[in-house]
């Protein structure tokens, strides 16, 4: 699949999405209006960028999801720390808490992420 890039507004749109599908487009376009003030016209016209880059399906009236919101933005945080850490999540996470502490609650979750995920 492509790589995949939203602007703040789409990702807003995408979210919409996102909490109530699969959703008649005509829901969508009154969700569009009471949420980010959109006609119609704006709303069909981001709806089939957004089917074009793959993230939905508008088949039939219907609203469908083709990407989860927690595959897309897994994928967008793969890519930004392949481009930026080379790929070192080590390194990814120096930076994130660089200044900062971690919470116990935190740092359990981490230790678990990293059991759940450890390669044997």
């Amino acid at each position: 699949m492509q790589d995949i890039q939203l602007g703040a507004i789409e990702s807003r749109f995408a979210d919409i999405i996102w909490a109530n599908a699969p959703l008649p487009s005509s829901r969508l376009v009154e969700l569009a209006l009471s949420e980010l003030g959109w006609k119609k016209s704006t709303t069909y016209t981001v709806l089939k960028r957004l089917c074009d880059k793959g993230l939905f399906q508008n088949q039939k009236g219907t609203v469908c999801v083709c990407l989860s919101r927690q595959e897309f933005y897994a994928r967008q945080s793969q890519r930004f720390v392949n481009e930026a850490f080379q790929g070192s999540l080590p390194a990814f996470l120096a930076a994130f808490t660089s200044g900062r502490k971690l919470t116990q609650q935190e740092a359990d979750q981490l230790r678990q992420l990293i059991a759940d995920h450890r390669e044997d």
